[in-house]
């Protein structure tokens, strides 16, 4: 477990964050938002192991030796609790009730707080946001809870109005990429491609970097952007579900095929080779730049954009994929 210095970016949440112990100001609900991958967790797990810290490093962070710490690093803290759910797609009031509403009127076990953490907040149903409301109107003293979500839009106005929304920014994309090639150890062509895919979520990165299948995924891509034109919509759509052997979620794939098209882009304007992602692949990039315009390479990126969109929302996969390869067959 990163205590914050560890932690690739979101300087300015942890020094919000970091000041609130100095100050003794820390608030009894947060909401950290920001997509898959962007540190929520990591950050919410470092904040909670610097709260309950025996012997904080410069009175604000974990000191990672101390009793507590090799607690909250084991994920064994009893005064750390992440709440679990069932239910793949939702958080269901009972959940909520047994694992926060009444557990927290038990004092802690030897924390100086009791925190829960609540992945995936915005699964929470109506019930089980309005169970949690009057828990963070009126908590105990030890009491915090953050909320972890990737829209906090979708949270109630009432539990949003009552908590403290902290958003996460994407990392630089040279601190991203020092972090793969010193500790992923992967070359830095490697590590360029990765950090293009990730646009400064570093767990998309890593989740690249780490792949035994980089290789195999990168062929796979390049295969269907070379050879779109002349495939078939149905061998098109079966390439792509068989990505899911490689264990990489169809949007990240998704957006790999978009640093392609960005790729594209920069050449067609630019005709700068070094600028490049894909360098090794600047013949083909340069015969896409020249025979598709500014407007229908746009329209292609978009319609990438569009379809991770879509699928998130459980749109029909075959559909989705269908109207992004005639987007990208026309263009």
């Amino acid at each position: 477990m990163p205590n914050f210095e560890e932690i690739i970016g979101h300087k300015q949440m942890i020094e919000h964050l970091k000041n609130a112990i100095q100050l003794d100001k820390v608030s009894h609900a947060y909401i950290f938002e920001g997509e898959k991958g962007c540190g929520r967790k990591t950050v919410a797990e470092a904040f909670a192991a610097a709260l309950q810290c025996e012997h904080q490093k410069e009175g604000t962070d974990a000191c990672g030796t101390c009793k507590s710490c090799r607690q909250a690093a084991s994920k064994n803290h009893p005064d750390i609790i992440h709440i679990v759910h069932e239910k793949p797609n939702s958080i269901g009031v009972e959940e909520i009730r047994q694992q926060v509403v009444n557990d927290i009127q038990i004092k802690p076990y030897n924390g100086k707080y009791k925190i829960y953490i609540i992945s995936e907040a915005e699964k929470m149903t109506a019930q089980a946001q309005n169970a949690l409301l009057k828990t963070i109107e009126e908590p105990p003293a030890y009491g915090i809870i953050i909320l972890l979500t990737d829209n906090a839009s979708s949270l109630l106005p009432t539990i949003l109005s009552r908590c403290v929304v902290l958003s996460m920014k994407p990392a630089a994309d040279n601190l991203v990429r020092k972090y793969l090639m010193e500790h992923v150890h992967i070359p830095d062509y490697q590590a360029d491609l990765c950090v293009a895919f990730a646009q400064g979520n570093v767990g998309k990165a890593i989740r690249l970097a780490t792949s035994e299948n980089f290789n195999e995924i990168k062929a796979t891509a390049l295969h269907l952007l070379k050879n779109a034109k002349d495939m078939e919509m149905n061998e098109m759509i079966a390439s792509v579900k068989a990505v899911s052997e490689f264990k990489i979620d169809i949007s990240d794939y998704l957006d790999l095929l978009a640093v392609w098209y960005r790729d594209v882009l920069y050449f067609k304007a630019t005709k700068d080779i070094n600028g490049l992602v894909f360098q090794d692949q600047y013949r083909d990039i340069s015969k896409q730049a020249n025979r598709s315009s500014y407007e229908g390479i746009e329209k292609i990126v978009e319609g990438i954009k569009k379809a991770n969109i879509r699928l998130k929302a459980n749109v029909n996969f075959e559909l989705t994929m269908e109207l992004l390869f005639l987007l990208i067959k026309e263009n």
